[in-house]
């Protein structure tokens, strides 16, 4: 009788001290403190963006004290929307601007870069694509101002302004472009296109029909990151504005919100408002189309930087 009673017993010790395990590891695995720090931190981050948001749409001036919805200061008011605002209007469309010519340019050099260091077995091409690489860590505030006393003392005939600005963002922005569509061939390898070669294809052919199709999800990306970067990009554009006329909306935002007053602040939400939405609309599109592209491909849809980092 014990020995049946022994038996029965131990299945159910068994099974009681593993739902004592299992609420254990829940316990770690989910900390009470690790959750603490990130509601705080995204209450840090995301409350006082929200609020600059919320009193965008706010009838009155203040940025305290909600008065009311309305798009008074998106279109409403005749002298401080952002609409009529002439300072403000003209951020957004330099700001357009710089992001829609830098994009039509650095994403295809950086395209070029990419297949032409895949190709070139040599030392100098890991050179290259380590230059590339330390574009990631070098800090924004060092190229600018690299960049700013090269056109001021030596390419002089480059004026401050919206070409300055340009070209400083395509040589800031194109490593995006390379190093992603890098670790795309990287992943792909070269067999699709000595396969189309032995089915007759030239090696441009082969590259126009079968490299680019399988490269597109990656210039893809590499266009929604610069184009969104350039949107963000504040250091570099502010070191080589020359006029009102050439400051973006980051520089305007940073600007009057600095020297203009309580006066500017409700035109300036509703400012940073359109650039977060620009921002965030960027890469939420670019996020579906490219999940899109790469559906049902091996691994997910990330890219890797393994093949191109040695890892």
């Amino acid at each position: 009788m014990s020995t049946g009673t022994s038996s029965v017993a131990a299945p159910v010790t068994r099974a009681a001290s593993g739902v004592h395990h299992r609420a254990r590891l829940r316990r770690v695995r989910r900390p009470s403190l690790l959750r603490g720090f990130v509601w705080l931190y995204l209450l840090w981050s995301l409350v006082p963006v929200a609020l600059a948001i919320l009193f965008s749409f706010n009838s009155g001036s203040s940025v305290t004290e909600w008065q009311g919805f309305s798009l008074r200061w998106y279109t409403g008011d005749p002298y401080y929307s952002v609409l009529h605002d002439p300072a403000l209007h003209d951020a957004v469309i330099q700001t357009l601007r710089l992001a829609v010519l830098t994009t039509l340019v650095a994403v295809p050099v950086g395209v070029l870069f990419a297949i032409g260091v895949n190709r070139w077995r040599s030392r100098q091409a890991s050179a290259w694509t380590f230059l590339m690489l330390l574009a990631f860590v070098m800090p924004e505030l060092i190229f600018g101002v690299g960049i700013f006393l090269l056109l001021t003392n030596l390419l002089t005939f480059v004026r401050l302004g919206t070409t300055a600005q340009f070209l400083a963002l395509v040589a800031w922005n194109i490593s995006w472009p390379a190093i992603i569509v890098r670790a795309r061939l990287a992943s792909i390898g070269g067999d699709y296109e000595e396969a189309a070669m032995d089915l007759g294809a030239s090696s441009l052919g082969a590259v126009r029909r079968v490299l680019l199709p399988m490269l597109f999800p990656a210039v893809f990306a590499s266009t929604v990151l610069v184009f969104a970067g350039v949107v963000d990009d504040f250091v570099i554009v502010d070191l080589l504005s020359s006029n009102a006329q050439s400051q973006p909306m980051s520089v305007i935002i940073y600007t009057l919100g600095a020297h203009g007053g309580s006066a500017a602040a409700p035109a300036l939400n509703a400012l940073a408002t359109v650039m977060f939405v620009m921002s965030i609309a960027t890469v939420a599109i670019g996020w579906f189309v490219y999940r899109w592209l790469t559906r049902g491909e091996k691994g997910g849809s990330a890219l890797s930087l393994g093949p191109l980092t040695g890892s």
